[in-house]
C-alpha cells in the first residue's frame, strides 16, 4: 500500500501531493514502482496534528481522488473516519476506507461501509491524534490492542461489514511508545487476533527511538519493520517507499520459497 498524502503537514515531506496533479504524478509513480493499491489522506494524524474538519478533508481529497481514479487502476483507499467524506469518496471511485478510529469516530461509517460493500480498515488509536502521544499507558498493550481490535472487528461485522473486506491494523505510532510499537512487531499475530492486517511502521519516530535517524534517513529501519510484519503473516504493508520495499518483499518470498522447496 502505498502512501499519498494530501496534506501540507504530514511527518514526511517526500509524501506531500500539494494539488490534484501532483497527486496524480506520485500515484503513478508509486504504483510504477510496484503499489498494490495506494491510501489517500487529507487529514493529517501524525502526533499533535489538529483535525482539519469535514469541507477541508474533503476540498482536498475529491479533486485529488479524482485525478487519480483516471490516471491508475489499482484499488484506492481514503484515511478518514468521517462518514460524509467517507461517503463522497466512494461516490468518486474509492474503493476501501481505512479508518483510524475503527468506526468510534463517526457513527455512520461502519453502517455506510457495509452498504457500499468496500473494503474497510479498522485501527487502533488511544485518544485522537492531538493527544495520543501525551504519556501512553498499557499494562499489556499486545493484549489490550487485540481486545481492542476484536471489539471493534465485531461492531463492524455486526454493522454488515463483510469478513473478507476486513482488515485490523494495530496502529503503530497511535497512542504507543517505543516499548509498545516494539512489543506489537515483535508480536504482530497475537496482536491483530490472528486477522488479515494492515502494518504502517514506514518512517515513524519509533525508528528514531531505536536508530536516532531523522524521518529522511529512516528506511532502513522501514525496510526491518516491513520484514518483520511479512514474515508474520500480514495481508499489507503501508509505505512511503514502494521500489524499495517490493524488492526487499520479493528477496524475502524467494528465500522462503527456497526453504519450502527443501
Amino acid at each position: 500500500m502505498g502512501v499519498l498524502n494530501l496534506t501540507p503537514d504530514s511527518f514526511f515531506p517526500a509524501s506531500r501531493a500539494a494539488d490534484a496533479e501532483s497527486a496524480a504524478r506520485r500515484a503513478e509513480a508509486l504504483v510504477a514502482a510496484g503499489a498494490d493499491l495506494l491510501d489517500l489522506g487529507a487529514e493529517s494524524s501524525r502526533p499533535g496534528a489538529a483535525p482539519a474538519g469535514g469541507d477541508a478533508e474533503r476540498a482536498r481529497l475529491l479533486p485529488a481522488l479524482d485525478a487519480v481514479r483516471r490516471r491508475v487502476a489499482v484499488p484506492l483507499t481514503v484515511d478518514t473516519w468521517r462518514a460524509d467524506t467517507a461517503r463522497a469518496a466512494l461516490d468518486a471511485g474509492a474503493d476501501g476506507l481505512n479508518d483510524i478510529t475503527a468506526g468510534r469516530g463517526d457513527p455512520g461509517l461502519l453502517p455506510l461501509a457495509a452498504a457500499a460493500g468496500c473494503g474497510l480498515v479498522l485501527m487502533h488509536m488511544r485518544g485522537t491524534p492531538a493527544t495520543m502521544q501525551a504519556d501512553p499507558r498499557y499494562v499489556d498493550v499486545v493484549a489490550e490492542v487485540a481486545a481492542h481490535l476484536e471489539e471493534r472487528a465485531a461492531a463492524a461485522l455486526a454493522a454488515g461489514v463483510s469478513p473478507s473486506r476486513l482488515l485490523v491494523d494495530p496502529g503503530l505510532g497511535f497512542g504507543k511508545d517505543l516499548g509498545h510499537n516494539l512489543a506489537l512487531l515483535a508480536r504482530v499475530r497475537e496482536a491483530t487476533g490472528g486477522r488479515p492486517a494492515l502494518i504502517g511502521a514506514s518512517r515513524k519516530s519509533f525508528i528514531a527511538g531505536v536508530t536516532g535517524a531523522p524521518v529522511e534517513q529512516r528506511l532502513p529501519g522501514s525496510l526491518a519493520a516491513a520484514a518483520i510484519a511479512f514474515a508474520a503473516g500480514a495481508a499489507a504493508v503501508r509505505v512511503h517507499d514502494v521500489a524499495e520495499t517490493v524488492q526487499m518483499l520479493e528477496v524475502l518470498a524467494a528465500i522462503a520459497d527456497a526453504g519450502d522447496r527443501r
